[in-house]
């Protein structure tokens, strides 16, 4: 068996102090919608992300998953990451955690951008291409014609962001953020 000398082992300690001291002073990054957040008809954004990613079936809205698709697509690497950003911060945590989570909420981002499916209601599609980008002027009796006129076989004739879900007002997208603690 070998036998090692280290030398120096009062500066070894002191760097693992501070070292110690920097890496627990943050301990966890939360992204995503925070309370407080609203959009502009007043409704919660995180309400809204909720019922968007787990559905209301009472209410017609099926669930469209983007949070659980980017956390099951993107979490292999986070460890990693968050390694390199130790590292590459001298091991403080608050700004490793900062940096992480400006790359998560961009995942989130990126996440909710990608998502197709599933489709729209042609109740919807035609209200967007009735509204353009106002939404908090459609009214209740606006959605019942156009539920009157897509059941007389009127199609909405809508493309790009008005017809695909979540980034119609990009109000979603603008939300997202995150924070350490």
């Amino acid at each position: 068996m070998a036998a090692y000398k280290f030398t120096g082992g009062d500066k070894l300690k002191a760097k693992l102090a501070e070292l110690s001291k920097k890496v627990t002073n943050a301990a966890v990054v939360q992204v995503g919608f925070f309370e407080g957040t609203s959009e502009p008809n007043g409704a919660s954004t995180p309400m809204i992300a909720a019922i968007q990613e787990f559905g209301a079936p009472a209410k017609g809205i099926p669930p469209r998953p983007f949070f659980r698709t980017m956390v099951a697509k993107e979490e292999g690497h986070w460890g990693e990451d968050l390694g390199a950003a130790l590292l590459a911060t001298e091991y403080d945590a608050e700004k490793a955690l900062g940096q992480m989570g400006e790359v998560m909420s961009g995942e989130l981002r990126e996440s909710i951008v990608a998502l197709t499916e599933p489709k729209l209601s042609d109740v919807t599609l035609l209200l967007r291409e009735r509204f353009g980008n106002n939404p908090q002027e459609i009214t209740f009796a606006d959605v019942q014609k156009a539920r009157e006129d897509i059941a007389a076989k009127i199609e909405p004739n809508v493309s790009g962001t008005q017809a695909k879900p979540l980034v119609w007002t990009g109000d979603m997208l603008n939300s997202i953020t995150h924070k350490v603690e």
